[in-house]
């Protein structure tokens, strides 16, 4: 998962030298998981070809009123791409383009689209040295701010001219964590850390055999990515699972038995805000893990098993003022053990599921969960993609937060 996963970013290129990098800023936000669509000044087409900025973005570009399409003229609907966006990113902007805007100039497609947009718009300046520091310039990037457009810094150092000094559009991976930054700056759990346990736990009889369970890892997973969307920083303690999450904001760490992720759990929970164990943890282990391979000729008439550590109850018995969410998989009194549960391990919410709902739980992309707070207040959800299983925790969590 990425960072701009769902976003969807206009890109305006107006007529500067630095143009020349705007395929660098699409690339940097598409690999970032935006989807992008560009308009072009018609003076832009003299510095960056339609013809790259539509391969890297993957989708048609613009610059005219009217284009032609197998020899039939085309309206382009300006309203409907400043409808269609989340952001409308200018990069460069020109003084020109920026003076055009202050004064609501509509003389090409760019602007047309500016003045009709209803989405936050975000502009880089490009520009010499002595237009940046003029105060017609100045005046009308005042002028912009006043009008809640969000000016970026510019650069400082070489220039087209020949001069040093400011003026130059910030680096395509600056305005790209720009553009995150402005997404996720306000999410309800920026700057808050999480941590999720996930999947089965593998306890070895020998070295080819051992105790698990079905537990695919799904519903830690999906827990994870909702907590990345919202802003998190997310330490994901996963058992075996062949399940894959990728984001700048996430520490996978991988464990096998029930005692790895004892080990890591305890080692990681007290810097977190958020634990929310999901795992599947084995609750017994072979007393005994034989050093090779127990033969087939060679009667194994049992398996002595002994506890494995409850990292659940550790944590509540240890944690400050973390917010811990444990799970319950219940087939009998459901209910009461899960109530039960919440005190003995001093939880502040337990997500029941039960072994009675069929399509739900174990190998299944869905689940159907009743969210219990620890004053057992409850609210039952109907069967559901895990992914949405997952917002409705956070609801949850957020809500009592």
């Amino acid at each position: 998962m990425n960072s701009l996963s769902g976003k969807k970013i206009l890109l305006g290129i107006s007529g500067g030298i630095a143009a020349y990098k705007a395929p660098l800023i699409i690339r940097n936000l598409v690999k970032r998981g935006a989807e992008v669509k560009v308009i072009l000044t018609p003076a832009a087409k003299d510095f960056v070809t339609p013809l790259t900025l539509s391969t890297l973005s993957n989708n048609s570009v613009h610059w005219s009123f009217v284009e032609t399409e197998f020899g039939n003229p085309q309206w382009v609907n300006h309203v409907e791409l400043g409808l269609w966006a989340n952001l409308f990113l200018i990069a460069p902007a020109t003084a020109n383009t920026i003076s055009s805007m202050v004064h609501g100039r509509c003389n090409n497609l760019l602007l047309a689209t500016y003045l009709s947009t209803r989405c936050p718009v975000m502009v880089a300046p490009a520009m010499d040295l002595d237009m940046y520091a003029h105060t017609r310039t100045q005046y009308n990037i005042d002028s912009l701010v006043k009008q809640n457009v969000r000016v970026l810094d510019v650069g400082e150092g070489f220039l087209a001219s020949g001069l040093h000094g400011k003026g130059r559009m910030l680096e395509p991976q600056e305005i790209a964590q720009e553009v995150e930054n402005f997404f996720t700056k306000n999410l309800p759990l920026k700057g808050k850390s999480v941590m999720i346990t996930a999947g089965p736990t593998y306890e070895a009889i020998d070295p080819v055999r051992f105790i698990g369970n079905h537990s695919s890892g799904k519903m830690g997973y999906c827990l994870a990515e909702v907590a990345l969307q919202l802003g998190a920083r997310v330490t994901l303690i996963s058992g075996p699972s062949s399940l894959k999450l990728e984001h700048q904001n996430l520490e996978i760490i991988k464990v096998q038995s029930a005692e790895d992720m004892f080990q890591a759990t305890i080692s990681t929970f007290q810097s977190m805000d958020i634990i929310i164990a999901a795992a599947a943890v084995a609750d017994f282990k072979p007393k005994i893990c034989r050093d090779s391979k127990i033969k087939k000729e060679n009667t194994l008439n049992h398996i002595t098993l002994e506890p494995t550590r409850d990292i659940l109850k550790f944590v509540g018995q240890n944690k400050t003022d973390q917010y811990l969410v444990g799970f319950a998989l219940e087939s009998d009194n459901e209910l009461e053990n899960a109530k039960k549960k919440i005190v003995d391990k001093k939880l502040d919410a337990i997500v029941l599921n039960s072994l009675n709902d069929p399509g739900a739980g174990f190998r299944s992309p869905q689940n159907k969960i009743t969210y219990i707070h620890k004053d057992f207040t409850k609210t039952e959800y109907p069967l559901k993609e895990k992914i949405k299983v997952a917002q409705d925790i956070f609801n949850q969590i957020i809500s009592k937060m």
